[in-house]
């Protein structure tokens, strides 16, 4: 499998950008995981994953974590390096 940057939406735990290096079925791995909870400036998924983020200082992401173990993926839209760079350049949202 190709190792590619992805924005990955589940059934119920949310929508994650990174590197998706395994996938089997609606099962997959994703690495240097980030959740996407709330994002300015693209009205939908494929339009966050062409374009990035326009507003980063309005968007709510938390932190990367190492990996994230996936078991109801609905969609995989790949990202461009721009969207990429975009959504890393998102200050973390914690407390």
């Amino acid at each position: 499998m190709e190792q590619i940057n992805c924005i990955v939406r589940t059934y119920s735990a949310g929508v994650f950008a990174g590197k998706l290096v395994s996938r089997n079925g609606k099962e997959g791995r994703i690495e240097n995981a980030r959740r996407l909870w709330y994002w300015d400036g693209a009205a939908t998924l494929s339009q966050l994953a062409n374009e990035g983020v326009k507003r980063p200082q309005n968007c709510t992401f938390p932190p990367v974590v190492p990996f994230v173990e996936l078991t109801e993926i609905i969609e995989v839209l790949p990202l461009s390096d721009a969207a990429m760079k975009s959504i890393e350049a998102v200050p973390e949202w914690k407390e």
